[in-house]
């Protein structure tokens, strides 16, 4: 491809170069062929007419080099014959352009030789004549003078010279004849001239037919149809069917109403011939806004409010025109006469009105003045009013006519009803009756007549101890159903004794609001619960009051370590000693350590773990029970002192533990003996006294307690039965006791409570309840017996 391409430069070079260095030959030569010559046709021999050598055609390259038509010649390199490439259309070749020269170069090499070679397509009659519209029409007024020229359109055809559209023809018609005016670039124009008036009576519609020929043998032709519609002239006015138009018409006629039609005609036809309709330049703008004339149909409507009062008589002119160019009216009088009725409905007026009465108003009191009118007359002008029933109001009548006065009836409340909208009816004695219907508002003013209203009495409210001290503690919902002054309310703490007093130093109030402010931090251990009132004033004047009493229930937070109480040593540290002998069986009891804590619930709930041990294989903890066990016999490889690190933890959600150090000494049998005597002795002495105590404390606690239970439950008695009252639902109140489980492990008694444990419940070891550790005067050495107890 790529030597092709240089091979064709070179040959170009060579010929350009042999233009200036070489001797050329030059000759040029012309043919002639017209166009529509089929594909292959000959044009002429090229070679012949130079008198070049047929031979060597091809050895000297033999071409065509450049030519405005290349594409429509090829030629020969064997004969050097020029031949048609295709069919030639000179129309498209050449447009309109005469003559139609299509110029070819021709070139041989070795030696270089140029050639011009001049094709002439001549034109053949292959195209008719074309209007560009098939159809013409044209309006012309009767008016119109004899010699008004119309141009029309030329026709066109593609062909050239005489082929081109020469004369044109038109049908035939006394009206009108044809003159072709010649222009160069847009060839023949018609221009239909006219010879006579035209008369529409006589003719409406003229049709001819335009025809256009070329100058071909034979010539070919076009046609266009002339429609000529003869316009009217406006010379005949409308009519009006009747000389007189009358109607009579109630005066409560709706507006919209078609009361009468009137009619007229025109001779004439088109828009000269159609008739409109309007009011008369005389009627006044007042006519206007009460009668309309439909343009078209000529219907005469009702626009506005007929009143027999105002005038019972009109007369109104209607004009009716035609479209043309200069209209003609004709104009006509109807009159129109209102019948009177019954079409005014009464009135009502509020001559004086109080729009705001107060609520504590007397019966009788008078809150507006009303009257009444009707514009009718006689038995129409006659009105009887009266007013919304269920309401405290009525109207008593006045010495003067149709007036009335609204008084109370009853005693107002404005908290019931705020205001009352009165509806005042007023019926004409006409047929048919005429109601109108008017609304006052009358408002209700207040007076402070309701004291401050708490949602519920008493209140009962949960505050978790440790209570941030200055924070709010809670709120309570107050209302009062007055408004304005009468409405706000102020609180403050009611200190009625000296015994509430202590209580009421804990707390404040805000007075604006009512939020409970707490002034200390609350201990669950020292405080469960405390009452005080808080007092309620309006600002009304005078201003009105309510207390309500506040039980407050304090609950328990895990706040207190657990206490070891067993083993103690003498100096009061957390460490104790335990001697046994080394002949014991597996099982046998070492020691139980004993612990309490403040807290109840979860929180006091306690769990015993080793953290600690010098031999894993010894010794075991019971989890709940804190006793200390052998888990096999002693062997004479085993240690004679041994070192048990216990954790005593709660059950709180942060839990709080404390730990004890005991140390477990192996004697032969005969000291343990003698040494377990003495022990024996001064530990049960030891135990029963701290068992006293302890009994003596929970005791304390519990019944403080139970009071504070039963004061809640005799306070909501009415509500619920169950201990997890509303109260406790909403405020999740986990710190009431209220049903509780006691076993018994050993020489220790313990209690598992539960804040919704159901009577009959059972705990098994491992639950997660709160525990309190109550220790027993009687001492087991193996085994368990639990008392479930509700």
């Amino acid at each position: 491809m790529y030597d092709k391409w240089l091979e064709r430069q070179l040959k170009i070079f060579f010929i350009a170069l042999s233009l200036f260095c070489w001797e050329t030959v030059w000759a040029q030569i012309r043919y002639s062929i017209s166009e529509e010559q089929k594909d292959g046709s000959a044009v002429g021999n090229i070679a012949k007419d130079l008198g070049i050598d047929q031979r060597a055609l091809q050895e000297r390259g033999f071409r065509i080099v450049s030519t405005s038509g290349e594409s429509l010649f090829s030629v020969n390199q064997n004969d050097g014959v020029l031949y048609v490439n295709g069919k030639i259309d000179r129309e498209e070749v050449c447009e309109r352009i005469t003559p139609c020269l299509v110029n070819l170069k021709i070139a041989l090499e070795n030696p270089l030789e140029i050639h011009y070679v001049t094709v002439d397509i001549t034109d053949v009659n292959d195209h008719a004549p074309k209007f560009p519209e098939q159809e013409k029409r044209l309006e012309i007024s009767e008016t119109v003078l004899p010699g008004a020229r119309f141009q029309l359109q030329a026709a066109r055809d593609p062909d050239s010279g005489t082929n081109s559209v020469q004369i044109y023809k038109l049908s035939h018609t006394d009206y009108f004849r044809i003159e072709i005016i010649d222009r160069d670039e847009d060839g023949k124009v018609p221009v239909l001239i006219l010879q006579k008036p035209l008369d529409r009576e006589v003719t409406k519609t003229i049709q001819l037919q335009l025809t256009a020929l070329d100058g071909g043998r034979p010539p070919k032709s076009g046609t266009m149809d002339i429609s000529i519609d003869v316009l009217d002239i406006n010379d005949n006015a409308p009519l009006f069917t009747k000389d007189t138009y009358s109607v009579m018409l109630d005066e409560n006629t709706p507006v919209g109403t078609t009361i009468l039609r009137v009619n007229a005609t025109d001779s004439d036809e088109g828009q000269n011939g159609e008739v409109v309709y309007s009011l008369g330049h005389n009627v006044n703008y007042k006519l206007r806004k009460l009668f309309h004339v439909n343009p078209t149909t000529g219907e005469i409507v009702v626009m506005g409010l007929l009143d027999f009062e105002t005038k019972d008589k009109y007369q109104i002119d209607i004009q009716a025109s035609d479209k043309g160019i200069v209209p003609l009216t004709t104009d006509k009088s109807v009159t129109i006469k209102i019948a009177d009725v019954n079409d005014n409905a009464p009135q009502i007026e509020v001559t004086s009105f109080s729009k705001t009465v107060p609520e504590d108003s007397k019966p009788g009191t008078t809150v507006a003045l009303i009257s009444v009118s009707d514009l009718d007359s006689e038995i129409n002008g006659r009105v009887l009013c009266s007013i919304s029933e269920n309401m405290p109001f009525k109207l008593m009548p006045s010495s003067q006519d149709n007036a009335y006065s609204l008084v109370t009836t009853s005693t107002l409340d404005r908290e019931t009803i705020s205001h009352y909208e009165v509806t005042l009816e007023a019926k004409d004695a006409g047929q048919p009756p005429l109601t109108s219907v008017k609304t006052i508002t009358v408002q209700v003013s207040d007076v402070n007549d309701n004291s401050p209203e708490f949602s519920s009495s008493p209140y009962a409210f949960y505050v978790i101890e440790n209570n941030v001290p200055g924070k709010s503690l809670f709120s309570h919902d107050t209302s009062d159903k007055d408004a304005g002054e009468s409405g706000i309310i102020s609180y403050q703490i009611w200190r009625v004794s000296a015994v509430e007093n202590h209580y009421t130093s804990f707390i404040n109030i805000n007075p604006e609001n009512g939020e409970i402010y707490a002034l200390k931090s609350f201990d669950f251990e020292t405080l469960k619960t405390f009452q005080f009132h808080v007092l309620a004033t309006d600002s009304g004047s005078p201003s009105l009051s309510s207390n309500v009493t506040v039980n407050v229930f304090i609950l328990d937070q895990n706040d207190n370590v657990p206490v070891i109480l067993y083993p103690v040593s003498a100096n009061g540290s957390a460490e104790g000693v335990e001697e046994m002998p080394r002949n014991v069986n597996a099982g046998h009891l070492v020691t139980k350590v004993r612990a309490y804590d403040a807290d109840i619930g979860y929180n006091g709930w306690l769990l015993f773990s080793l953290l600690e041990v010098s031999d894993h294989s010894l010794f075991s903890l019971d989890r709940y029970t804190g006793q200390i066990r052998t888990l096999r016999s002693f062997t004479e490889t085993d240690e004679a002192q041994h070192k048990l690190v216990i954790l005593v933890k709660d059950n709180g959600n942060v839990s709080l533990s404390a730990t004890v150090t005991l140390i477990v000494k192996v004697v032969e049998p005969k000291e343990a003996f003698a040494a377990s005597d003495v022990k024996n002795a001064v530990k049960d002495e030891e135990e029963n006294n701290v068992t006293f105590y302890l009994i003596i404390t929970l005791g304390s606690v519990s019944v403080l307690f139970i009071i504070s239970i039963i004061v809640l439950i005799v306070m909501q008695c009415s509500k619920s039965t169950d201990c997890s009252s509303k109260y406790l639902q909403d405020m999740n109140y986990d710190g009431t006791l209220c049903h509780s489980i006691q076993y018994r492990s050993g020489d220790k008694r313990y209690m598992l409570v539960g804040p919704r444990m159901s009577i009959g419940s059972t705990l098994a070891p491992g639950s997660n309840r709160n525990t309190l550790v109550i220790p027993d005067r009687r001492r087991r050495d193996s085994g368990e017996v639990r008392d479930y107890k509700v």
